[in-house]
């Protein structure tokens, strides 16, 4: 039995090596999760390219890695360049950076939404974007009502792989002082030991998971175009 099965690794390992190298895009790779992600696919052996369209140069150089600069409020001007595999959507902003309703939707709704555009024009199948956990286009809150417009305006681009991630509050080093997320971070330090059951999909979460299950969803099968911050964890850890 030992001997079978070593067999079928070497055969699943060659199947693996005949598979052509894939083409990644981010869209968000100076941000947080962005940047673990961005790493992430530089080092996964089954990508060949990784696009980043950004408006800030990266400070990173790799063989893998094409930059692409320019605005990202006209993301339309990129649509020669948007050809890829997968489109991971990391982008987002905070009312402390983006404190004008109009701009601040335009960089959390209107950007996904027109990647999720170029992505269906020009043949991409496999669209994966964060969103946030409690995202509802009927809600009060004005951040949960445009992550929830955008989520359904993405879903409906008809993209046939769309994966939206709801994560709970995100862990992680930030370049940039957030003394609100400062703040909240600290509180969940002890709260997280609290949400347990139905309440562990508000636990906070890592930056690392959520980049982590961006790349297994990409390259594996799941039932679920939502995927709460609980579920996330699960893929990361898989």
């Amino acid at each position: 039995m030992g001997k079978s099965k070593g067999i079928n690794k070497f055969k699943s390992y060659l199947s693996f090596m005949d598979q052509p190298l894939k083409t990644a895009i981010i869209l968000g790779a100076t941000g947080l999760t962005g940047g673990i992600l961005l790493d992430k696919l530089l080092e996964d052996p089954r990508y060949g390219c990784v696009k980043v369209f950004s408006r800030s140069p990266l400070q990173k150089d790799h063989p893998k890695l094409e930059v692409h600069l320019g605005d990202l409020l006209s993301l339309s001007d990129f649509k020669p360049h948007f050809m890829g595999d997968e489109v991971y959507c990391c982008i987002g902003t905070t009312k402390a950076k983006t404190p004008e309703k109009e701009k601040y939707k335009a960089i959390d709704y209107g950007i996904p939404l027109e990647a999720a555009k170029l992505s269906k024009e020009n043949g991409i199948d496999t669209f994966l974007v964060i969103s946030a956990l409690g995202a509802d286009p009927g809600s009060g809150i004005f951040y949960n009502r445009v992550k929830g417009e955008m989520e359904e305006a993405v879903m409906g681009k008809g993209i046939s792989r769309t994966y939206i991630l709801q994560p709970a509050l995100i862990q992680g080093p930030r370049e940039e002082s957030r003394p609100g997320e400062w703040m909240a971070r600290k509180l969940f330090s002890v709260l997280d030991v609290l949400l347990v059951g139905p309440l562990r999909k508000y636990k906070s979460i890592r930056a690392e998971d959520i980049a982590t299950a961006m790349i297994w969803l990409a390259n594996n099968e799941i039932s679920l175009n939502r995927i709460v911050s609980d579920t996330i964890k699960d893929l990361a850890h898989a």
